[in-house]
């Protein structure tokens, strides 16, 4: 292992109670692959975490979000032959679509609004982290 991920992102909430999901495209292959997960990605180096979150959602969304309160941190270690092969830590808001279109990064295949309501309908093609942030953030 070389070093702890922090991962900063977004559970993005818009004017119609719906959530905002992306899905990596299959070619960037990695630990979420295949799953719906919440706008974020990397922390930068000298980069404050709220900056973060509004940059990663913007490079992956292209859309401008208000950030209206922070959930509580949590991790993921992932152990590979016994070794451990990816240590994330994730810190998270709840956010509040300001504006921008919804315009899909390169590294992005797909975006999904989802109604808040028929988040259990699509429960087992989240990843399993991004069920954990939203038992979190209270939206299921």
């Amino acid at each position: 292992m070389s070093c702890i991920l922090i991962a900063v992102g977004a559970v993005i909430l818009d004017d119609n109670d719906r959530i905002l999901l992306v899905r990596h495209k299959k070619e960037r292959g990695g630990y979420w692959q295949g799953k719906w997960i919440c706008p974020g990605g990397a922390l930068e180096l000298g980069e404050e975490i709220k900056e973060g979150i509004r940059r990663e959602v913007r490079e992956e969304t292209n859309l401008e979000i208000e950030l209206v309160r922070p959930l509580l941190p949590f991790d993921r270690i992932v152990k590979t032959n016994k070794e451990t092969s990816l240590h994330v830590i994730y810190i998270d808001y709840v956010a509040k679509l300001l504006g921008g279109e919804l315009k899909v990064a390169s590294d992005v295949g797909e975006a999904l609004w989802v109604k808040k309501r028929n988040i259990p309908k699509i429960w087992q093609e989240l990843h399993w982290d991004t069920q954990r942030l939203l038992e979190t953030a209270g939206v299921v």
